[in-house]
């Protein structure tokens, strides 16, 4: 996130965004031992910049792109793109909703939470809700948990 805004605010020249992402993965993470995932995810979103701005501008038509904050702006960048291009295994939808949120509360403006939520929640919805149907409902989870009719006993009458 810091590169991409970095980026953004700077010039949105592609020849500038391999030196900033080096330089922020020297100065913020230097004890990662490989920072592939970094670089994959920024190449992918400006790879994807056109299709994810026209989304963003689509989910929310009553904020043009560039009077969005350049935080909440490229943090919704990088949850689309993990929401839609990312691979699901690694970070599911829900994740990468929540790791978004997370990040425009952590570093945006007091609403930009809730903005971005109602953003991807938007989008989420839009494409199918994938992943939804991956874990367990709670009526799945008690029918595993339920007794046997034949196995129930008949109540002591001072138990009624």
């Amino acid at each position: 996130m810091q590169s991409l805004y970095e980026w953004d605010f700077k010039s949105k020249k592609e020849e500038e965004l391999a030196p900033i992402v080096e330089r922020n993965i020297k100065e913020f993470a230097a004890g990662l031992e490989d920072p592939s995932f970094i670089v994959q995810l920024v190449q992918g979103v400006v790879a994807h910049l056109a299709e994810l701005d026209a989304i963003i501008e689509k989910a929310a038509p009553q904020w043009p792109l560039d009077q969005i904050a350049i935080v909440d702006r490229n943090v919704l960048r990088l949850g689309l793109y993990e929401l839609l291009f990312g691979n699901r295994e690694e970070v599911p939808p829900k994740v990468a909703i929540n790791e978004a949120i997370e990040l425009a509360k952590s570093f945006g403006g007091d609403s930009s939470g809730k903005f971005v939520n109602g953003v991807l929640g938007t989008v989420y919805r839009e494409i199918g809700e994938p992943g939804k149907d991956d874990a367990p409902s709670r009526k799945d989870k008690e029918a595993e948990t339920e007794v046997e009719p034949e196995k129930l006993t008949e109540p002591e009458d001072n138990q009624l």
